[in-house]
């Protein structure tokens, strides 16, 4: 490894030297802080040696200013004055490890293999996330419609403070790619961003989930278990459908945005959690608070932005450019040399209301490319229900119409655009047999 050794003395610099030449390591030598914050600004290092006390400055004073200039140096800080509260304020302030005067060979051997193994964890963390990215469509969040680019200035304003962000909308709508694109434009970035779905398990194993258990805690806790609040540690939070919480773990929720505290499961310790929380729900939350399913307390604390995330069906103009990003990537994905799509499956994208939003799209675009014969995606390589949209409306309210035209194409549309007769008659605002009745009269 290339290594930088920090210590006033020089004698001690050589001596280090000598010591990881030895063990094949390539070593540059600095005899204070300000030498070493030159030497990190032009070349790379893999770890430094830092020396607590320096001629006229505090080691634990210059690590910051390393960190800062070298995010992923470990620098290792070593003395002859050890004591445990000068190790903890430097793992604190971000030291890889503490190494107390003297040392043997042996013992800097074992630091250097620490270092050599987080290095390959980091490079194997690398590839996992470029092979993600192989299989997965990079977040694309650029578009032309004025009420997405409203959302995501309010979100990206946000993004450098610890505010929390409730993100709002249908499923599919992307609203946990923009919480990821919020974490990586903040301070926190190069902490975790961990994801809690709140609807995925029962209430006892969601709390487990969430902030842990002691062991024997419940069957089947045969050892202690850190929770998602442990794991997002320094980083990110975001509960997916915050509104499916359950009523029990409110309160704890509540507790944890509020004081930044919290237990594990059977553990009667209280713990510190440095997270910052967003959090998605595709729910009403204030019909949730009137139906007492969720706690007007919480929601307040959860609401400190909004920001509504609006469905594709209303961002007509993202639908082409996002479909055909889709294509691209998917098109990589496969092997396949397709380019583009007909301008009949390009006016079929255009026309379907899209139910599931961008998530819809996706599945569309990779079933097109995946069964597209040459290099045009055309509309029989779509889903059916796609090419199977009904042509734009020609009747015009106010023009010369009866009503029973326009109520009769009216329901026509809403049949094509949901899924059930239940969907269908909330969103007509008649019940069930209602529209069974009106669909028989107009031959629906």
């Amino acid at each position: 490894m290339n290594i930088l050794v920090i210590d006033d003395d020089q004698n001690l610099r050589k001596s280090l030297r000598l010591a990881l030449e030895t063990m094949n390591h390539q070593v540059t030598e600095a005899a204070d802080g300000a030498q070493a914050q030159s030497l990190l600004g032009h070349r790379l290092f893999d770890a430094a040696f830092l020396d607590l006390r320096l001629a006229r400055e505090q080691g634990l004073d210059v690590l910051p200013a390393l960190l800062r200039l070298a995010p992923g140096l470990a620098v290792v800080v070593v003395t002859a004055y050890a004591t445990i509260e000068t190790a903890v304020e430097a793992m604190r302030r971000g030291a890889f490890d503490y190494l107390p005067k003297p040392f043997t060979p042996n013992q800097l051997r074992m630091v250097l293999d620490r270092v050599a193994r987080l290095r390959r964890l980091q490079s194997h963390v690398e590839d996992l996330e470029q092979q993600v990215r192989s299989v997965v469509p990079e977040a694309d969040l650029q578009t032309d419609e004025t009420s997405m680019q409203q959302a995501l200035a309010v979100a990206f304003r946000v993004a450098p403070t610890d505010a929390t962000l409730l993100l709002r909308g249908e499923s599919g709508t992307g609203k946990g790619v923009l919480a990821r694109a919020v974490h990586v434009r903040s301070p926190r970035a190069a902490a975790p961003f961990v994801t809690v779905h709140c609807p995925s398990l029962s209430a006892e194993l969601l709390e487990s989930e969430l902030f842990g258990h002691k062991k024997g805690a419940f069957t089947g806790a045969i050892q202690d278990t850190v929770g998602k609040v442990a794991a997002a540690e320094g980083g990110t939070l975001f509960l997916d459908e915050i509104g499916d919480l359950p009523l029990a773990l409110q309160p704890k929720l509540l507790r944890l945005l509020q004081e930044k505290r919290y237990e594990r499961v059977g553990d009667p310790r209280t713990l510190a959690g440095d997270v910052r929380i967003l959090a998605a729900t595709n729910r009403d939350l204030r019909a949730a608070v009137a139906a007492g399913t969720f706690r007007e307390d919480l929601l307040y604390r959860l609401n400190v932005i909004e920001v509504e995330l609006p469905p594709l069906r209303q961002r007509q103009k993202d639908i082409l450019p996002l479909a055909e990003h889709l294509l691209r990537f998917f098109a990589r994905q496969s092997g396949k040399p397709v380019t583009g799509f007909t301008e009949e499956a390009r006016a079929a994208l255009q026309r379907y209301p899209w139910p599931g939003n961008v998530r819809e799209l996706r599945n569309a675009i990779e079933r097109g490319v995946i069964l597209a014969p040459d290099a045009e995606v055309g509309l029989p390589d779509l889903p059916a229900q796609v090419g199977a949209t009904l042509p734009p409306c020609t009747l015009e309210v106010g023009g010369a119409v009866t009503l029973e035209q326009l109520e009769a194409e009216h329901i026509r549309r809403v049949l094509a655009n949901t899924s059930t007769m239940e969907q269908a008659s909330a969103v007509l605002g008649i019940d069930p047999s209602t529209l069974y009745r009106k669909r028989k009269r107009f031959s629906l």
